[in-house]
């Protein structure tokens, strides 16, 4: 049966996705300017990674948090509180990058990735405003957005060269200060969001005519617990899924850099490098949602799996430009197929006011995962190589395969999860 999205989800839809092309951009920031401010304000190359650690370290704290609050009070709530506390921290990190003080940096970084994660909450309001099996393609949609902010950013960073250039100021600082512009027009996009989508979700049949909504295997809200959903084999194996291929990228991403200044590339062509893993990450998310849609979640899930496995090892094991390239590429596109289909299989399970708590728990552990392995990638690096730490990215993200595969002999659950 077709279904017909109504204009007024496809206007909140387009009105998340605008709003993430424009407060995504700062995460950007994290990624590529955090690592040149950590190192210039401490004057240590060892705390390289820890900009990265920080966001992971942020999405741990903020993630169930903040879904219990969407769960409690809608999810407008949760994200115009998670943006204003993200426009809070651009401010601190400026500043501290002005003041060149280490310990407010750290602070102003983990205060501004709490806010940003916590206006995550996006996603589970898009998954509220569709049936089941539209899920996978509305998550892609904001995913686009975040594309789009990839974009946005190199823009930015181009003005406040030029600014600090023309004024005698840090080009670090500038672009901080001007974040705060693009989270206001991302909060007044947000804002004209209406009805809320708890609102919608809780209300589909209104908007969707005859449609019914599928019993959840987790039941009503009121029994929402965290180990329920734990315990439920299909989420275990989601969660596990979606922190294994956030636990490899994490790896991935600080070894590509590692490995092609090791073969001798210049910083241009590891900047490119980058750039294919973010276009695998995000560029291709609605044909990946429209996929996991079609064929079922654990049909997207796995073989995003089977795709970081790869691209870990070309990463790490070979030395030709194109082939490293094409590794990180493969890890962007193997984390995007895991993300949206793990995500979509969560809200198909739990029904939308435990929604904000379930994909929460999801986005926690997939923090707590990257924080750890990010920590630990440097030591492994200076004591076993970079080859190591490329195989152990490879070994993370066959532990979700292995699960499955027991829990198929075991008789317990399906390998692969049926269409919806």
């Amino acid at each position: 049966m077709t279904i017909t999205i109504p204009a007024l989800i496809k206007r909140n839809m387009a009105l998340f996705a605008l709003s993430q092309s424009f407060t995504g951009a700062g995460m950007q920031f994290v990624y590529g300017l955090g690592p040149l401010m950590i190192v210039g304000v401490s004057g240590s190359a060892d705390l390289a990674g820890l900009s990265v650690a920080l966001i992971g370290l942020s999405r741990f704290l903020v993630s169930y948090p903040i879904g219990k609050i969407t769960d409690n009070y809608g999810r407008k709530p949760g994200i115009l509180l998670g943006l204003g506390l993200a426009l809070f921290g651009t401010l601190i990190v400026g500043t501290a990058q002005d003041m060149r003080s280490l310990w407010l940096l750290i602070f102003g970084i983990l205060t501004f990735g709490m806010g940003m994660n916590a206006a995550q909450q996006m996603r589970v309001g898009a998954t509220d405003m569709v049936p089941a099996r539209l899920r996978g393609q509305a998550l892609g949609y904001i995913a686009l957005g975040t594309f789009a902010g990839l974009i946005l950013s190199p823009g930015v960073v181009a003005l406040s060269e030029h600014l600090a250039r023309t004024g005698g100021r840090d080009p670090l600082v500038l672009p901080w200060f001007m974040m705060p512009v693009l989270i206001v027009i991302g909060a007044g996009l947000v804002y004209f969001v209406r009805p809320d989508p708890k609102q919608i979700g809780m209300n589909l049949g209104a908007y969707y005519p005859g449609y019914v909504e599928p019993p959840h295997p987790e039941g009503k809200a009121s029994d929402f617990s965290t180990m329920g959903l734990l315990r439920h084999i299909p989420t275990r194996l989601a969660i596990a899924t979606n922190s294994a291929a956030q636990g490899n990228m994490s790896i991935v991403m600080v070894l590509t850099s590692l490995v092609l200044a090791h073969h001798g590339h210049s910083l241009t062509a590891i900047a490119w490098a980058h750039l294919f893993h973010s276009a695998g990450m995000f560029a291709f998310s609605i044909p990946i949602g429209k996929l996991a849609d079609r064929v079922g979640r654990g049909r997207v899930m796995y073989p995003g799996l089977v795709l970081t496995i790869v691209g870990a090892a070309l990463v790490a094991l070979t030395s030709n430009y194109l082939a490293i390239t094409f590794g990180t590429f493969l890890v962007g596109i193997g984390w995007a197929a895991a993300n949206v289909a793990a995500t979509a299989l969560l809200a198909d399970e739990v029904e939308t006011g435990a929604r904000g708590r379930a994909i929460g728990t999801n986005d926690s552990c997939a923090g707590g995962t990257s924080l750890v392995l990010s920590l630990i990638t440097g030591p492994l690096i200076s004591t076993l190589g970079l080859p190591a730490a490329g195989i152990f990215a490879a070994l993370v993200a066959a532990v979700p395969l292995l699960m499955a595969l027991s829990a198929r002999m075991n008789g317990t659950a399906p390998i692969v999860q049926t269409r919806v």
